[in-house]
């Protein structure tokens, strides 16, 4: 069992989505964790006791006493220090902030305060709750404490809304659990940087310039990264895939200038960044506010150099970071492809070819040859985007063996 003998506190907040813990407890369970359960006064409004102490086989508490005239203490330093890990699901916007301010007026945030163990923290609210500016600085707080936020999702809310803000899946959480207590993974606290898809520069309201890019590899490069212990964030271009891991934070942007604010912003705290996106070289000088209308003659646009994000984040690579990039090439592909590797200060660099039948844009089979900067090369032949992306994590793994 993969969570043999651990002990494990799920604590309970007030919110719609306390309803789900009862299936962590249950997956805890079948995978062999002990499991004692802690209920806020709001949880107690959405579930009862008697659920999870059945699902558990412990006693549940919710309160400093059994009851009023019991004179039996519930004795939360005790309870903290048995766990091995606590794990707050669902984590209200209520008690996030109570968390990051320190305040300990009820059971649950008593043992909170004197918790030892590492904390996983599964906010779920409304989408504008969470994205209030409180909020995210609560969590970027609780991010500063050393906990691990498994990130909300994007989906129909209790209000009738849709947006961010609802619980990860309870199979989601386990997992997140689970890759917690594998230190074998070879990127375990390694936080991870990946671009994905085309960038869309729009022309007017309608109409856009881009590419055939899907964002297919970009994805399977995510997957591999956090299946192999790294917290990733994704930023992604526009596209139609969708991605389900605990560790992986998704960013969704649609111009190059807006895949460079987001990627400056976390390349800033990554080990790695792996820019696989297919951005826009070009885009144009203005856009036409109202769409442009068909003429006789011939329509001439002008268009601006974007900023190429490889070359400024080479530019701010620090010596514990490593920088991977991906050229197209398709004449003088390996001597381009160099010339990039060097210009751009990459540690290394994938090289596609639109030669390779089966390889390049929108399919699910990719041809690479990797690329170092002392002119060593090792090619590939085709396969699956999700095996090609394994063997650009393994070259990762060694950039750092090899430092």
């Amino acid at each position: 069992m993969l969570l043999h003998q651990k002990k494990i506190i799920l604590a309970v907040t007030g919110s719609i989505a306390a309803y789900k813990s009862a299936f962590i407890v249950r997956l805890l369970v079948q995978h062999g964790a002990e499991v004692k359960v802690v209920l806020s006064p709001g949880a107690l409004e959405f579930v009862t006791p008697l659920t999870f102490s059945t699902l558990s086989s412990n006693p549940v508490h919710s309160d400093f006493t059994e009851n009023k005239d019991s004179g039996i203490w519930n004795h939360h330093v005790n309870l903290a220090l048995w766990a091995d890990l606590m794990v707050i699901a669902p984590t209200s916007a209520n008690t996030l902030s109570k968390m990051a301010h320190g305040q300990s007026d009820n059971f649950l945030l008593a043992t909170y305060m004197s918790a030892r163990s590492a904390v996983y923290i599964a906010p779920a609210m409304d989408h504008d709750m969470y994205m209030h500016p409180g909020t995210q600085e609560n969590i970027q707080k609780l991010k500063d404490f050393g906990h691990c936020i498994i990130q909300p999702k994007h989906g129909a809310l209790a209000s009738g809304l849709v947006g961010q803000g609802r619980m990860a899946e309870p199979e989601e959480i386990v997992e997140a659990i689970i890759d917690h207590f594998s230190p074998n993974l070879p990127l375990k606290g390694k936080k991870v940087l990946v671009t994905a898809g085309p960038t869309y520069e729009k022309l007017d309201p309608v109409r856009f310039i881009g590419n055939y890019s899907t964002g297919k590899m970009g994805f399977a490069l995510a997957q591999s990264m956090a299946d192999s212990g790294a917290w990733v964030t994704l930023v992604a271009g526009p596209n139609h895939l969708t991605l389900s891991h605990p560790h992986i934070e998704i960013i969704q942007i649609e111009s190059a200038r807006e895949m460079l604010t987001a990627c400056l912003s976390a390349f800033e705290t990554s080990d790695l960044a792996v820019l696989s996106a297919a951005v826009a070289d070009y885009r144009p000088s203005e856009m036409a506010t109202e769409k442009i209308k068909k003429k006789e003659n011939n329509l001439v646009i002008e268009l601006v150099k974007n900023p190429d994000i490889a070359a400024e984040l080479g530019q701010l690579k620090k010596p514990h970071q490593k920088l991977i990039g991906f050229a197209l090439e398709t004449t003088n592909e390996k001597a381009n492809a160099a010339e990039k590797l060097i210009r751009k200060n990459l540690d290394l660099i994938v090289l596609n070819s639109l030669r390779n039948e089966g390889a390049g844009f929108g399919g699910d089979s990719n041809q690479i040859s990797l690329i170092w900067p002392d002119n060593i090369s090792q090619d590939f032949g085709l396969m699956p985007k999700h095996k090609v992306a394994d063997i650009i994590v393994s070259a990762a793994i060694d950039l750092w063996k090899n430092q």
